[in-house]
């Protein structure tokens, strides 16, 4: 097997602790990133039906963006993309491709077969988020969905800088809130690999059916547990980056029965939906779906109220940075209703679409008395600004080339930071372009400046987000000029994989 991105870069360790200073110098981070969250399901962002308090008061004590992407359509690639520095035409993992059973790793010279359940791994050989924060001597920890390889790849949290893991290893099991395991690895307890939990009352049980909902087990709930016994162990003398991917309020709909639920029994009691399922569904029926689609969102409000209320009891408040965002657009699987609640924002298109509704998303971050409380901005960024981003806070100099793996012919980052704007600098620099794509739909997403390209099976849309944010307007016969500068870019970004392909015009 080639060595693992950690011992390519782990000399690296030493010439950056002597430049960074103490450790109390460096900002923790926390970076809360829900599942399958639209645009405007916020208070913040114009959500009237929901209520989300205390995302709402971090978006006053700090700085939301209204121009902020995610890295793909759809959970993992959009995951890869914030992990890896990297779009979609240059990263490895590029849509939501599932491993079941025994998988051949030839590819990574082992020629043993492994007993898998999870998503296509990230590349070994390209560094991520987590390793580069170990590099940089902080405790690492992440909660929730990984979706960054199979079980026993040679990409599971713990062989990639995750001092503690909890949560969703494999993502089918994270379309189920009373699922049969969750995964952990914990360097703590002396793990050695990433270990299945087994849920209590999975046998007693199915996971399909009338007597799902008596599972006891809320796996939402047992993550942020878990999530906030690793925040309660930080004490400030060694910087801490955690991140907690929750998985509300992504499908399917359905939670405890608790006071946050009744409120919306009561607040929806005409306007209601059944979701009844079909043959095959991965979803359970469920009732009340305008209820509990709100109320999913409201108690991942009040897991977020008690992660920030945590920073202020240990005294980390003033020197944590907390980033709170989705990681692509709305659903409307399991039942959800997204045209009920205006989830796209006044936006076009939904989770696994490349128009602005599937992913433009709510982004906020809160670090007092650097970021300007109340501050609104316009800067366009995606995911893949966050590694150099969080590079440029913590000190890292010489990025990204501290970081390329000499051993790779080309080694992509493409991202840029956005550090000047949080802490209101001069010297910003903004992109010529974002890029996206997605094979599962066959799309192509592309922004220059207010020019948004749609590539649909090769065939190219242009639309001006200026006049027409919501995309109703194809200008493509109108401009061929500006269509042609796109799709050259295009087929600049794209670069060929084995594994996901898409129609390039």
């Amino acid at each position: 097997m080639k060595k693992s991105t950690l011992s390519l870069f782990g000399a690296f360790s030493a010439a950056t602790m002597s430049l960074s200073g103490a450790t109390s110098d460096r900002p923790n981070i926390i970076y809360i990133m829900c599942d399958d969250m639209g645009y405007g399901d916020l208070g913040c962002y114009g959500q009237k039906y929901i209520s989300t308090p205390r995302i709402d008061s971090m978006a006053r004590e700090g700085m939301k963006f209204t121009q902020a992407y995610a890295g793909s359509p759809v959970s993992a690639p959009s995951r890869a993309s914030l992990m890896t520095g990297q779009h979609s035409g240059h990263c490895e993992v590029r849509g939501n491709k599932e491993y079941w059973g025994n998988v051949p790793m030839v590819k990574y010279g082992v020629n043993e077969d492994f007993s898998v359940v999870g998503q296509h791994p990230y590349d070994p050989d390209h560094v991520i988020l987590p390793e580069i924060m170990k590099d940089r001597g902080y405790n690492t920890g992440m909660f929730g969905k990984w979706a960054g390889g199979y079980e026993n790849s040679v990409s599971t949290p713990d062989k990639r800088g995750v001092d503690e893991f909890y949560g969703y290893i494999c993502q089918f099991q994270a379309h189920l809130y009373y699922p049969n395991f969750l995964n952990r690895y914990s360097k703590e307890l002396g793990d050695t690999g990433v270990v299945r939990v087994v849920m209590e009352d999975n046998i007693k049980y199915p996971m399909y059916g009338p007597e799902y909902r008596k599972r006891s087990q809320y796996s939402a709930d047992m993550i942020h547990q878990e999530a906030m016994k690793w925040l309660d162990k930080q004490n400030g003398s060694t910087p801490f980056f955690g991140v907690f991917t929750y998985t509300l309020p992504h499908a399917e709909l359905v939670q405890p029965e608790d006071s946050i639920t009744n409120h919306y029994y009561e607040q929806f009691t005409v306007d209601t939906l059944d979701y009844a399922g079909s043959e095959g569904s991965r979803y359970n029926p469920v009732t009340h779906t305008h209820a509990q689609f709100a109320g999913m969102i409201t108690r991942l409000d009040t897991y977020v109220g008690e992660v920030l209320d945590k920073l202020k009891e240990k005294g980390l408040d003033e020197n944590t940075i907390v980033i709170f965002t989705s990681d692509n657009g709305p659903h409307e699987e399991g039942g959800a209703d997204p045209t009920f609640f205006g989830r796209d924002g006044k936006l076009k298109g939904l989770k696994r679409s490349c128009h602005e509704g599937g992913i433009r998303v709510p982004f906020i971050v809160r670090w007092p008395g650097k970021v300007e409380a109340g501050s609104v901005n316009d800067h366009q960024l995606a995911f893949y600004d966050v590694m150099p981003t969080f590079c440029d806070l913590t000190g890292v100099e010489n990025f990204p080339a501290a970081y390329v793996n000499p051993n790779k012919e080309v080694d992509y980052f493409d991202g840029i930071s956005f550090a000047p704007t949080l802490l209101g600098k001069p010297g910003q620099k903004k992109h010529d372009f974002l890029y996206w794509e997605f094979n599962e739909t066959n799309q192509v997403g592309l922004r220059m400046g207010d020019w948004k390209l749609v590539v649909k099976r090769g065939k190219p849309e242009l639309y001006n987000l200026r006049t027409d944010i919501h995309e109703d307007n194809n200008l493509a016969s109108q401009y061929p000029e500006i269509v042609n500068i796109m799709v050259d870019r295009v087929r600049k970004e794209h670069t060929p994989n084995p594994h996901f392909s898409v129609t390039i015009p």
